[in-house]
């Protein structure tokens, strides 16, 4: 058997390993199904599917730190030098190509184990596959064959969660929704993502301004102390001005209790701005777009109805089109902006 050939044997039997996989996660085997995603990772360690779909089974068994460990895997996987190449895809080509560059001498290796021996990258190798495929032209940079994964993010995000970790957790689960949106901004999974990020975002929020407020309370208590010192020391000082020193500081200690109210009030739940909130949902906006009648909708939204309902605008009644609608980066902006300082404003019913 050629070497090729080898490596073709290899992928497949992995390949059949995920699927075998597959069939156990749909019968709730999860167990077994790990099993048989390691048996795969083992063959071919590089193919980021079998790192996510190994990590989903042990979300399943509630088991955050193998998560974590195989998602970060996946990840750098996704970030590695070969710039998101499919592995698969870079051995289908290889195994078709190799043995004819060696037939012709522009590549004097006898199998890939001596390929890599010199320090040849996969990449480098793909670049004399091209060369022999005279339809192809070398590229100046890696190619981007397969886009990256929001489920890696999603899932390192949870376990994260869960660690209480939830600063990293938050950056995690907000890198899934970009991958989300740009690969399909109605799909299921933006909004599973988006509901796990509010709620991470929330949770945050709490855990900061349980802190703040206790640093808050602390000082205010310290200044009360003080100004509460100074007025005896100077009261001992003047003998017939007790009631007026008496309302200077009752005056102090209500200035005192403004200051620190005022500078609580982003911690306080209230009413969200209309126009920070979309005009069908009256959920605060995730990623709004602007019509040309001048009327902004959250997208999915905006979208569900362009499909279900007909092309037209749901307030004016204008005809409308999907490729009209602009992203308004202006409000976005706004809402991110309110979000930072009102983290309560995440809270999901």
């Amino acid at each position: 058997m050629s070497p090729m050939a080898a490596i073709s044997s290899v992928a497949k039997q992995a390949e059949q390993l995920r699927q075998d996989g597959n069939n156990c996660f749909k019968k709730s085997r999860f167990g077994a199904a790990i099993d048989a995603y390691t048996e795969a990772i083992t063959l071919c360690p590089n193919i980021r599917v079998y790192w996510t779909n190994r990590a989903l089974c042990h979300m399943k068994k509630n088991n955050w730190d193998r998560v974590m460990e195989d998602c970060r895997k996946a990840v750098q996987l996704d970030n590695s030098s070969v710039k998101n190449c499919q592995v698969d895809f870079v051995l289908l080509v290889l195994s078709k190509s190799l043995e004819g560059l060696a037939e012709d001498g522009e590549l004097h290796f006898g199998t890939w184990d001596e390929c890599n021996k010199v320090g040849l990258s996969t990449y480098q190798l793909t670049c004399l596959v091209v060369q022999a495929n005279k339809s192809w032209v070398p590229p100046k940079s890696p190619v981007m064959i397969s886009s990256l994964s929001p489920e890696a993010h999603y899932m390192l995000g949870l376990a994260l969660i869960q660690k209480q970790d939830y600063s990293d957790g938050v950056k995690e689960l907000e890198k899934a929704l970009d991958l989300g949106r740009g690969a399909n901004p109605k799909g299921y999974m933006v909004e599973e993502i988006w509901q796990e990020l509010a709620k991470a975002r929330y949770l945050l929020w709490e855990q900061e301004s349980s802190q703040r407020s206790w640093e808050l309370q602390t000082l205010k208590e310290a200044c009360q102390e003080a100004l509460k010192e100074q007025h005896i020391m100077d009261s001992s000082k003047t003998e017939g001005f007790i009631n007026e020193a008496d309302a200077g500081l009752m005056k102090q200690l209500d200035a005192l209790d403004l200051v620190f109210r005022k500078a609580g009030e982003h911690d306080i739940p209230s009413e969200v701005p209309d126009y920070l909130c979309c005009r069908i949902t009256l959920d605060i906006f995730r990623d709004p777009v602007i019509t040309p009648s001048g009327v902004t909708y959250e997208r999915a939204i905006i979208l569900e109805h362009l499909e279900k309902m007909g092309k037209f605008d749901p307030i004016t009644r204008e005809p409308l089109d999907q490729s009209q609608l602009i992203p308004n980066l202006a409000i976005k902006e706004a809402v991110q902006a309110y979000l930072e300082d009102h983290g309560w404003a995440y809270k999901t019913d």
